[in-house]
């Protein structure tokens, strides 16, 4: 019975591979004139496509030309609309052509999966007319993105507290960061709301309140150091950002020397998020394996989903002294049966001025035995060499990094694991 069970499972598995693969073959002869279309058109020319006609109910226009002039085209896959079906979140992979530089590839992101993005027209038809269905482009108008007027100064704490994680407790310094590298105006450089256009003030502020990645990347750029994916331009609702690499997944079952040097690379950007001269504490509220990639030459580590990051002002936290202000925050742990989850507060990071979410989010997510993704468990230090095992220190650094068992036993143990992690690829590289 033992052996009978493997045998009809293995006949399962290839009877449902069959049926997938005959599948796909009738998809392609149903839409054998779309597929021919589909290599014959570059759709990111058309309009209506980027949803450039919903602007300023947009992410902005800086690289339209680019895409009007046929610069920026789908990659093989892309290009087959049938397969949409599968990209639930709307992230596609493009070559972007210059004449001097030649062709490299970009990713380009819708900010949202399909109903996200009609959601979004929703939301902006009922806050102008208080129905679901309008004229966007009048509605946005009637809102309060247009209200908020260049006769306005500067854009203040009070409007838009709240309106995503990037802003859930801004400070009037990080506003004003956001404004002056705002990078969908020609004229950035300055704080001042009356130096943007009403389009462009509308597209700042639509992005701040639905999707406020773009502007993460803007104002925490990878040029001054920031492990953020490079953001490049937007037309309409699509976005372009630097390729880096393969997901941070792919590297599950790599050589453990270079899983070594990933890890480490992981708490650097924890701590890096956590402590820097700006006295910004950037927090990622969303850490799993495909918010990470690893460039293909240097293999460092970036963050190519920034949505769910909370920015905390240390130093306004310490002006204003909140209650607790000054008492280390410890995240909880919690037994979760989903992939990717984490226990926090928001108020509590934006009150407090040290914090050890960020350790806890990649350590839990990412590194320890508690890291569950894709149904695999044991996280990316899984399986460590036999004398690594038998140490003991690894894993009893991670399980307190992810389930401290003394007060503020996750800030030692943090930092500990930095140091053994660089003492680890150190001797790796030595070894080689």
């Amino acid at each position: 019975m033992l052996r009978f069970l493997p045998l009809k499972l293995g006949r399962l598995y290839r009877c449902l591979k069959l049926l997938l693969v005959v599948g796909l073959f009738v998809i392609l002869l149903m839409n054998t004139h779309n597929l021919f279309a589909s290599f014959q058109k570059n759709e990111l020319t058309d309009r209506r496509f980027i949803n450039l006609n919903k602007c300023p109910a947009c992410f902005g226009t800086s690289w339209c030309r680019k895409f009007m002039n046929g610069q920026v085209s789908f990659e093989t896959w892309g290009r087959l609309r049938f397969l949409d079906v599968f990209n639930v979140k709307n992230v596609y992979f493009a070559q972007y052509g210059e004449p001097r530089e030649g062709t490299r590839r970009v990713v380009l992101k819708r900010l949202g999966s399909n109903q996200e993005l009609a959601d979004i027209d929703q939301k902006i038809c009922k806050r102008a007319t208080g129905r679901p269905r309008c004229d966007l482009i009048q509605a946005m108008y009637k809102t309060e993105f247009a209200r908020i007027n260049g006769d306005v100064r500067l854009l203040t704490p009070d409007v838009v507290e709240g309106w995503s994680d990037l802003v859930h407790c801004p400070s009037q310094r990080l506003l004003d960061r956001v404004v002056r590298r705002y990078a969908e105006t020609k004229d950035s450089g300055s704080f001042l709301l009356k130096n943007l256009k009403d389009t462009e003030r509308m597209q700042l502020l639509m992005t701040l309140a639905f999707n406020p990645e773009p502007l993460v990347l803007q104002s925490f750029p990878s040029d001054e150091g920031w492990p953020f994916a490079k953001y490049l331009g937007a037309c309409g609702r699509v976005v372009a950002v630097n390729y880096v690499g393969e997901e941070l997944w792919s590297f599950y079952n790599a050589p453990w020397e270079k899983r070594v040097d990933l890890a480490r690379q992981l708490m650097d950007i924890a701590e890096q998020l956590t402590n820097n001269d700006f006295e910004f504490a950037l927090y990622l509220l969303d850490v799993s394996f495909d918010n990470f990639a690893v460039g293909p030459r240097d293999g460092k580590v970036i963050i190519v989903d920034a949505e769910n990051v909370l920015v905390a002002d240390k130093r306004l936290i310490k002006q204003n002294k909140p209650e607790n202000f000054d008492v280390w925050y410890e995240s909880r742990f919690e037994e979760c049966d989903r992939e990717a989850c984490l226990s926090f507060s928001k108020d509590s990071l934006c009150s407090r001025v040290t914090v050890d979410h960020n350790y806890y989010a990649v350590c839990q997510n990412l590194l320890s035995r508690y890291a569950t993704w894709r149904g695999t468990t044991g996280g990316l230090l899984h399986d460590p060499p036999a004398h690594i095992a038998k140490d003991g220190q690894l894993e009893a650094l991670l399980d307190e990094c992810t389930k401290p068992k003394k007060r503020y036993g996750r800030f030692q143990a943090a930092k500990e694991l930095r140091e053994y992690l660089t003492q680890l690829a150190v001797s790796s590289s030595s070894a080689s």
